[in-house]
């Protein structure tokens, strides 16, 4: 198995570029708003950001070496700490738990499985369970950040 970047790879950090890039500007767009903001809601989505930032770098640099495992910790530890946040943000259903709670959930378990599995250098593992983390937790949970008048579409969409 090669560790470069293959297709997928490429796409999935272009495709963290652009969400990252939508929440900017929706972050920017709902200056307005920001003083009503909780505390968990803006470190969740400063945890989200510093994923989003490291996701093309982890898949498009050089792999194995220092410099992506220190990488991998800093990832690893923000999309754990994004997942544990979103538990205190219930802003939708009457301040219950929704359904992108389950997403958490799941990233809960899954990051130490992608610390494990790099750590016992079970690359095909590592690179699938990093692959399912980055299409689930970022990118489809960042997508339905944004529809069904939830606060980044608002902001972004007016």
């Amino acid at each position: 198995m090669t560790l470069a970047p293959d297709r997928f790879e490429q796409v999935l950090g272009v495709l963290a570029l652009g969400l990252l890039t939508a929440m900017i500007i929706a972050i920017a767009m709902g200056q307005a708003d920001w003083p009503k903001i909780p505390l968990a809601v803006w470190s969740h989505l400063g945890t989200i950001a510093l994923a989003l930032v490291l996701t093309p770098v982890m898949l498009w640099r050089k792999r194995g070496d220092s410099f992506h495992r220190q990488l991998g910790w800093v990832w690893a530890a923000s999309m754990a700490l994004t997942a544990i946040i979103s538990f205190d943000i219930r802003l939708i259903n009457q301040g219950g738990f929704s359904w992108i709670h389950l997403l958490s959930a799941w990233t809960i378990i899954q990051v130490p499985i992608i610390v494990w599995s790099a750590r016992t250098h079970n690359v095909a593992r590592h690179r699938s369970a990093v692959r399912g983390m980055i299409v689930g937790a970022l990118l489809i949970a960042g997508f339905f950040t944004f529809p069904f008048n939830r606060l980044m579409g608002q902001w972004l969409f007016g």
